[in-house]
C-alpha cells in the first residue's frame, strides 16, 4: 500500500488561514451582538433592570472559549459605547457613569473566565459545569456590585444589585445546563 505525501500550496494555507480568521471574526461579532439583543429582553426592577445578557454572555465564554468570548463582550462594549443601543438603557459614552456599566466590564471578564475554566476541563460533568458557571456569575457580580457601591453606598448594594437578580439567575444557569446537556452522554 503507497501512502502519497500530501501538500498545500502557500496559496491553499493563506486561504485556509483567512477562512479561519472570518469564521473567528462571525462568531465573536455574532455573539456581540446576542449580547446586544439579549440587553432588550428586560424587567426594569429599578437602577439595575433584570435582562438575558448574562445567559449570553456565559454561553459565549463556554462555546467559544476564555479569548474569543471575551474578544465578544469586549466588541459589544466597545459598540455599546461608540452609541449602539445595546445597553439595557441605550448606549453611548455616558453610560460610563451609569450604575450598571461594572456589570458589563465584569461581561468581559466572566466570558474569558467560565471559557478558561472550560477550556482546561471544568466542563466536563454536570457538577463542574455547575461549579464553572458560579464562577462566571461570580465574575459578573463582583465587578457589577462594585461598581455600583459608587451609587447606592453599602446599605442598599445586595438589595439593590444582588438580591432582586438571584432567581433569575438560578433559572438561567437551568436553560445552560440543560442546553449543553442536549449534545452530551450520560455522566
Amino acid at each position: 500500500m503507497q501512502v502519497k505525501n500530501l501538500t498545500l500550496s502557500g496559496s491553499t494555507l493563506t486561504n485556509i488561514k483567512a477562512f479561519s480568521l472570518a469564521k473567528d471574526l462571525f462568531l465573536v461579532l455574532s455573539f456581540a451582538i446576542f449580547t446586544g439583543l439579549s440587553s432588550q429582553i428586560k424587567i426594569e426592577t429599578g437602577m439595575v433592570p433584570v435582562t438575558m445578557q448574562t445567559l449570553v454572555v456565559l454561553l459565549s465564554g463556554i462555546l467559544l472559549g476564555s479569548k474569543k468570548g471575551a474578544a465578544s463582550q469586549a466588541a459589544y462594549l466597545i459598540m455599546g459605547l461608540t452609541g449602539f443601543p445595546w445597553f439595557a438603557r441605550g448606549g453611548g459614552l455616558a453610560y460610563l457613569f451609569s450604575p450598571t456599566f461594572g456589570y458589563i466590564l465584569g461581561f468581559v471578564l466572566a466570558a474569558f473566565v467560565i471559557g478558561l475554566l472550560t477550556e482546561k476541563g471544568l466542563g466536563k460533568n454536570i457538577r463542574t459545569m455547575i461549579l464553572a458557571l458560579l464562577i462566571g456569575e461570580i465574575a459578573i457580580y463582583l465587578p457589577g456590585i462594585l461598581w455600583l457601591y459608587n451609587f447606592v453606598g453599602l446599605e442598599n448594594l445586595l438589595a439593590v444589585g444582588l438580591y432582586p437578580f438571584i432567581f433569575g439567575e438560578l433559572l438561567k444557569l437551568l436553560l445552560i445546563i440543560s442546553f449543553l446537556s442536549l449534545g452530551r452522554k450520560k455522566d
